[in-house]
This record gives structure tokens, sequence and C-alpha cells, in this order.
């Protein structure tokens, strides 16, 4: 065999590893017994930033060395007392707390600033106020400090706060993004509340926009509402390709239909009166059902009755968006024999992913996955891939199920050659209703978590 021969068959064999088997990773925990990472992100000084949801503290952590150091301890910002200090039967926790965080495009060029979403006041009840704010990194002290606020005047609750944060760039100038979900109204201890996801003039159930420079950009009604119709919002990622420039989101659904969307100004993702596709299987029903018999109405909640999917979406017209992919879609019949046991009193479980974030991946490492988004799950334990079409404007086949375990995946984020996937996990393992906590039945609890491509 000529050296010409074993050359090309040399660079054959290398391509068919790289496009045409599947990946191997090699897993490492750079760090356990975090409290309940929240956000992760690897930043341009080639270090990891994590948020602590309950301790209110921010990390920033060398992938190569291991060593971490608390540059934000912001819990005596909070005005309500410690998780592990309350009676939860008198005074409710948010859900999340310290939540989202983004570093500024050009933290290393003269602009070094975190911004940090989190719940700072509680009102009354299940009611909770959240912030936006941007803090200066000293890289002298390697602490965060400064604050500024953004804005002091967003509502929070102790259910589906969304909180991640985004950021792109848009004629010139940057913006920030908010996904801020529904505060849980109409379900669970919020069953009497009502849902304002559809309500331009208030900020529930929407994707907010603001400015880097903290003008607040004005595309709705004066407001920095930029899409709505969400329910619960938790992940958040902007996707730039030779083709497209998009920013995705992913989001919890009620009983089913977990949703993947493109996220477009001034357009309605249906929430609560289209769950999903508007493909009619929650047509008689509502977006939430509670066995509160003192709530009056058919399934007691105050979530409005679904009388016709379709029906809407074509009523909304080119102002309503389908999702580009629902998980695990229920038939009618299915959804309405859970929710009649619920409203008996039984414990029911139902098809979900629990979205909890996702990034856009588009790098060389893996040329394979390149134009996809890759989801983190909280309630199956794994990684999802899913294949964009080349103008990023729908879904390519099922979605891939990567790194299965027995964990609450949270947050993702990536090295810049994709060849490094780092995942934080939850450290309790249920928070449904919404804050009850069972850390006994989950592996890999409160951890970092490095999957390193191995050479092929």
């Amino acid at each position: 065999m000529t050296k010409a021969i074993i050359t090309f068959l040399s660079f054959y064999i290398v391509g068919l590893s790289l496009y045409g088997q599947t990946p191997h990773f090699e897993r490492s925990i750079l760090r356990s017994k975090l409290a309940d990472p929240w956000s992760i992100v690897y930043g341009a000084d080639d270090h990891l930033w994590i948020t602590e949801s309950k301790t209110y503290r921010v990390l920033r952590i060398d992938p190569e060395t291991k060593d971490m150091k608390v540059v934000l301890d912001l819990s005596m910002a909070r005005e309500f007392p410690r998780y592990d200090t309350l009676d939860l039967d008198d005074k409710p926790w948010p859900q999340g707390g310290l939540m989202g965080m983004v570093l500024h495009p050009k933290f290393t060029e003269g602009s070094p600033y975190v911004y940090l979403a989190y719940i700072y006041k509680h009102l009354s009840g299940n009611d909770f106020m959240s912030k936006l704010s941007r803090f200066r990194y000293d890289e002298h002290t390697n602490l965060l400090r400064d604050e500024e606020v953004i804005d002091q005047e967003i509502p929070g609750s102790n259910d589906h706060n969304g909180g991640r944060l985004e950021w792109t760039q848009q004629n010139g100038k940057y913006f920030l993004f908010y996904a801020l979900g529904d505060m849980g109204a109409g379900q669970y201890s919020n069953v009497g509340r009502e849902n304002h996801a559809q309500d331009l003039n208030r900020k529930e159930g929407k994707i907010l926009r603001y400015s880097l420079d903290f003008a607040t950009n004005s595309p709705l009604h004066g407001s920095p509402v930029y899409s709505f119709g969400h329910r619960n919002p938790q992940g958040l990622s902007w996707a730039k390709s030779a083709n497209f420039s998009y920013l995705y989101s992913c989001e919890h659904g009620p009983m089913s239909d977990d949703e993947i969307n493109l996220i477009e100004q001034g357009k309605n993702y249906g929430h609560p009166l289209i769950v999903g596709y508007a493909d009619g299987n929650y047509n008689g029903l509502a977006a939430a059902v509670s066995d509160d018999k003192k709530i009056q109405g058919e399934w007691n909640t105050m979530l409005p009755l679904i009388e016709d999917e379709a029906a809407t979406a074509t009523l909304w017209g080119t102002e309503y968006r389908d999702p580009l992919y629902s998980f695990m879609p229920t038939g009618n019949d299915s959804l309405r024999v859970k929710m009649e046991k619920i409203r008996s009193g039984e414990n029911q479980d139902w098809q979900s992913i629990a979205p909890s974030s996702l990034i856009y991946y588009n790098h060389r490492g893996i040329p394979a996955w390149q134009n996809s988004l890759l989801v983190t799950s909280l309630k199956q334990g794994a990684v999802y891939r899913i294949t964009l079409t080349a103008d990023g404007r729908g879904v390519q086949g099922d979605p891939e199920r990567l790194f299965a375990a027995d964990v609450r995946y949270r947050d993702i984020c990536l090295s810049p050659d994709g060849r490094r996937i780092y995942l934080i996990t939850d450290r309790s393992a249920v928070t449904s209703g919404p804050t009850e906590e069972n850390p006994d039945h989950a592996d890999l609890r409160g951890c970092l978590i490095e999957y390193r491509l191995k050479p092929m």
C-alpha cells in the first residue's frame, strides 16, 4: 500500500470518526456540595462563573486547577431570612433566589461587568420582588462590587420566576434579555392568582429586553416587554451562524408539552390559552389544575378554560408563534384523566422533561453537532440535542439524549472550542410543589461536572 493511500485512508477514518460516530467524553466532577448552583458561564477570562440560588453567592472557578473563589455574597441584600431558618408553613421561599448571570461581551476588553438577576424582597404571601443589577469585577481583589440597579420593579413569586439572562448585539448596540415566568399563577398555592402572561401592561410571563447602557428599550407600549405569552421560561440562548441570528428559549409546560421557542419581538407564545402546539390536545381543559375546592370553576383554577387552541391561533394570526418543538405532547383523554385524579387529591406524574436551560452549539469541536441546541432537563436527567434546520426556523429529526444520569441538570455552558461541556446540578432532587425537597433520590447533587471530548 502506497504512502498516499495510507494518508488518504487515515484522513478518511478521522473524518468518519468526527462526522459519523457518536463522540465520546470523559467525565470529571470539578466541584461538589455546591448550594443549588443555578447559572454557569464560561467567561472570557477562562474561568467558570456560577451563581448559587440559595446562598446568594457568586463563585469563580478555574476549570484546570479547580480553585474556587467566592467573588460576591449577596445574602445581606436579601430582605428575607435564609432558607434554612424558615418555617416553610409560614414564610415561603422563592423558586430560584439568585438566578441568572451573564458577563459583559467585552468583559476582558475594558468592560469587566457581571449582570445578575435575584429576588431581594418578600412582600406578602407568595409575592416577592426581583432585581436586575450590574456589578463591576475588580481583578485585584477578585471581588464583584459597585452594584448598579437596572430594574428593581420585577415581580417575583414562590413559583415560576424564570430568571435566565442572555445578551446580544443589535444594530451596533448591546441588549440584555430577561426571561420572566408567570409567577405560577393558577396552580398550587397560587391557584387563585390571576395570570397576566397575555397582559402587555404587566411584566410577568414575558421576555424582557434592556439596553446595556441602562436606558430601557421600549419595543411594546413603553415597557421592556419583548415577547409575551410565556409560562416559565428558564433557558435563553442567542444563536449566531452564517445563515441566521436568533434568540431561542425553553419553557416548562403545565403537564406536558415543554417548549423550544424561537423568540421574536412582539410575538405571542400562547400561554395560558395554547399549550405546546396549537393542536387541540388541551381543548376543554386549563393550563393547570388544583385540588383546592375553594376555587370555583371546572378545574379549580383561575386560569381560563382553553376552548379551541387552533381557533385561538387563527384569531391571533401572524402575532402567534407555535414552538419549534414540543416535548411529549399528551392526548386530551390522558390529560383529562390525570387532571380528574389531581382534583380528587391523588398524586399524579406526567410526561415532561422540565427544561431548565439551553445553549446553541455551532463549534468545530464536534462537527456533527453543529447547528444544534443542547437542552438540559431537570426531570429526565439528560441533555437533549436538537438539530436545527439550516435557516434556524425548524427542527430536524428527533432529539438525541445525552449524558443520562440520575440528576437534575440546571444549566450548561461550553468551552470556546466546544470540546468541553460544563453542567451544574441541583442539590435538591425535587422542587415541585413548588418548593418540596427530596435530597435522597438523586446522584451528583450540587455538582459542577465537566464532559471533555476524548481524542479520536
